[in-house]
């Protein structure tokens, strides 16, 4: 009989909606001994007993700002640092979410199944209330099945990244502490360890040089109290059930400043997991930007160059929370060139208050949280106030004049005798208002 075993990385535990996904499965196909091992701050000899007895491991978690719940990455954490083997058994996931960045968390594991030696399978990215529809409860049927083929017929994903171990050149701080200006604020959040030189070297040149005042905050030495655990008593009004004053030195440290950087070294295809603590408790902000305007940028230390999950990770976030993204430097070549230009787009881009262009990353991002809080308004009171004030609920059926006008142009088109009067090609009338800004443009002084 194949043995599988769920780790359970919601912070929820039992009451987990992800959950009830693989207790569905569980009830669907008896056949299988299913067992089910919730992640706790510790990793006990009875979970890697039930670890070295699984055929098939499935994650199951929601997705947490754009990865895994910090339970969970703590958790991952704790399974590489005992070093149990896992070599050859195979696993996939299973995630609820509304789809707001589902792809970088499945990445994220996928990477880790890897380095943990095990036998990867495609995962399951199910919407939170799939399970109550028959088509939904159709596709976990379908994705298990076709797990079970995969392994009788020893398919199986493989690393396609040669992740090459690099040889980090140590980097000392060479750059001199300029004169500073106060006009500016700038904070670096980071979670550096004490003895990870290149990281606060990188970190030290920065502050050196730039033009402005950085204050750093060293989120690995707050004391919070706990991850976020889903429990949603922060919707009505914004505040957290947690204690720990969190929420004061994210207002009052954090979102007050002109630019926010961050600095971490790569861990685990990420960092360290006091990061995503730190991301995850922000959710007492819903999913209000409050960032809009501001300036960002990243200091990063390892193979952030064949790290693509982070990349898109660092630009998806900048875009959604509507920062500019001044750059990224690496120890990875020319770490002092790195720094350097990094501070001189920074004093450029906060000289002449520039601001993020839109994308893929914050265009689908905005429109799965705008549907989402409109539906869900009785409940997230917080974020549809938010919403209405900022302008948020832009939904197309307010345009009624672009559409009345496609509808005229449509009927045109259509029509075999209006082409006949159409003096231009009808990309030249798409054109038209375009050259009439064309046409009043003057040099720029």
């Amino acid at each position: 009989m194949l043995n599988i075993l769920i780790i359970n990385g919601s912070p929820k535990g039992k009451n987990s909606i992800t959950l009830q996904t693989t207790l569905y499965l569980q009830k669907r196909f008896p056949q299988y001994n299913f067992n089910i091992l919730n992640v706790t701050r510790f990793l006990n000899d009875s979970s890697k007993e039930a670890m070295l007895e699984a055929d098939l491991i499935i994650f199951s978690y929601p997705v947490y700002t754009c990865l895994v719940p910090y339970q969970l990455h703590r958790y991952i954490e704790l399974i590489k640092e005992s070093k149990i083997t896992l070599t050859n058994k195979f696993a996939t996931q299973i995630t609820t979410s509304k789809h707001f960045y589902d792809v970088t968390a499945h990445k994220f594991i996928e990477q880790n199944c890897y380095d943990l030696g095990l036998k990867y399978i495609k995962g399951l990215s199910a919407d939170m209330e799939d399970l109550q529809k028959p088509h939904g409860r159709s596709a976990a049927d379908d994705f298990f099945e076709k797990v079970i083929f995969n392994i009788s017929h020893e398919i199986y994903s493989r690393q396609n990244i040669l992740y090459t171990s690099i040889n980090k050149v140590p980097y000392k701080s060479t750059l001199p502490n300029r004169p500073k200006k106060t006009d500016k604020d700038i904070v670096l959040i980071t979670n550096v360890k004490e003895d990870d030189t290149n990281l606060k070297n990188m970190i030290r040149d920065f502050k050196n040089g730039s033009l402005y005042d950085v204050r750093e905050i060293n989120i690995r030495n707050f004391p919070f109290q706990g991850g976020c655990i889903g429990c949603f008593k922060c919707t009505i009004d914004g505040t957290c059930i947690y204690k720990d004053n969190f929420s004061d030195l994210l207002s009052k440290q954090i979102h007050n400043a002109d630019a926010i950087f961050y600095a971490f070294t790569i861990e685990d295809h990420y960092t360290h997991s006091s990061f995503k603590c730190f991301e995850d408790r922000q959710f007492a902000n819903g999913h209000r930007v409050l960032t809009k305007g501001k300036i960002t940028g990243y200091i990063i230390s390892g193979d952030y160059q064949n790290e693509t999950n982070i990349q898109t990770i660092v630009q998806a976030r900048s875009d959604i929370a509507k920062m500019y993204l001044a750059g990224v430097a690496t120890d990875e070549g020319n770490t002092k060139k790195d720094i350097i230009n990094l501070i001189n787009s920074t004093t450029y881009a906060l000289k002449h208050n520039l601001n993020s262009s839109k994308s893929f990353y914050s265009v689908g991002g905005s429109k799965i949280f705008r549907d989402l809080v409109f539906q869900t308004q009785g409940f997230m009171q917080a974020d549809h106030k938010f919403y209405k004030q900022t302008g948020e609920y832009d939904f197309p059926h307010k345009n009624i004049s672009v559409i009345l006008g496609m509808k005229v142009l449509g009927m045109l088109i259509s029509s075999e005798q209006a082409k006949k009067y159409m003096p231009a090609p009808l990309s030249e009338y798409m054109l038209m208002p375009y050259k009439k800004v064309i046409d009043k443009t003057c040099p720029k002084k």
